[in-house]
């Protein structure tokens, strides 16, 4: 028998139990994977609360980096010792121990560590498909990121001036700002003292900018789409502060023919030739240095409702792993 984090209803952090659990044999098709470290994201307070829906009782956790304990009999690529890193489904990271899919399991680099390994994956893989994918950034480009002290943002701000652009993030306090900016963020905006419609028109001279990447929803999303020049790009990727209000698709043509999407990582990383190419990316890119990732909170496993309660309170800067 193994522990891991459960929950039986939707609900607040307080739903959240630590339990005993049996993890059974692997499938043909699975490996066993004891967890080193495991990824707190924003999406498993989405999960808890019931804003996603899964079936109960459930596991919660997305994201997790160990060490192969055992293999399946039709798993060719991994061996037990592999050191392996994921991020998406199937849900039930917050465990010591637990059976995965071969196929969404990768080799995690000798040279990063399984704190960052777990810290990295979702939050790197989303960095990625943003600015490469969803809308491919180039050289002297400007956009805005929201929240851009979090997890996903810091690790934007990087690669993007890495790409050559500038960037223009969002921030709840001073601290905050002076993080962001010393990893990559050209111009931080307070938005707790200071409007940041109004401010990205004066840092681009009254413009807008290609593309904004929100992770708000609710709080942010009409004055996101006033921060876009003429045939600029909207990407709402998370809705921290509710769903984004319904939008009759005219205001996009009348703001200058924009873009709008709703993306998600696991449509992007549901090919293996596709999450392969991703997270390849993103070990280069940590590897080279230009990005690092910022592992800035740890907590007990056991202790996760008290790190999703931090999450939350916008306690948390950078990423958050929990410990077995």
């Amino acid at each position: 028998m193994t522990h891991a984090i459960r929950f039986h209803t939707p609900g607040g952090p307080e739903v959240l139990r630590w339990e005993e659990v049996g993890v059974g044999d692997t499938a043909p098709s699975e490996v066993r994977v004891r967890h080193h470290a495991v990824g707190l994201n924003y999406i498993d307070i989405y999960h808890r609360s019931g804003a996603y829906p899964v079936p109960l009782p459930s596991g919660i956790g997305l994201e997790g980096a160990g060490v192969v304990e055992a293999v399946g009999s039709a798993v060719t690529e991994l061996k037990v010792g592999d050191r392996v890193a994921y991020a998406g489904g199937p849900i039930g990271a917050y465990a010591e121990l637990r059976n995965m899919p071969a196929d969404r399991l990768v080799k995690l680099p000798d040279a990063i560590d399984f704190k960052t390994g777990a810290a990295m994956m979702l939050q790197g893989m989303t960095a990625q498909y943003l600015l490469r994918r969803t809308c491919k950034v180039e050289p002297g480009d400007t956009i805005l990121i929201h929240a851009a002290a979090g997890g996903v943002g810091l690790i934007v701000c990087q690669w993007a001036r890495a790409l050559g652009v500038t960037v223009i993030g969002t921030v709840s306090s001073d601290e905050k700002a002076a993080l962001a900016k010393a990893h990559g963020c050209d111009h931080t905006i307070i938005y707790t003292r200071e409007n940041f419609v109004e401010r990205v028109k004066d840092i681009t001279g009254g413009k807008g900018v290609r593309v904004v990447y929100d992770s708000i929803g609710k709080d942010t999303f009409m004055g996101s789409l006033d921060c876009l020049r003429p045939l600029g790009m909207m990407v709402l990727f998370g809705a921290a502060s509710g769903p984004a209000p319904l939008l009759d698709t005219a205001e996009l043509a009348k703001r200058g023919s924009l873009f709008l999407t709703r993306p998600t990582l696991f449509t992007y990383i549901a090919q293996r030739n596709d999450l392969l190419a991703i997270s390849g990316e993103l070990f280069d890119v940590v590897g080279s240095g230009k990005v690092k990732i910022e592992v800035n909170q740890t907590y007990a496993l056991k202790d996760a409702a008290q790190a999703q309660i931090d999450l939350v309170a916008r306690k948390t800067t950078g990423s958050t792993v929990l410990i077995p």
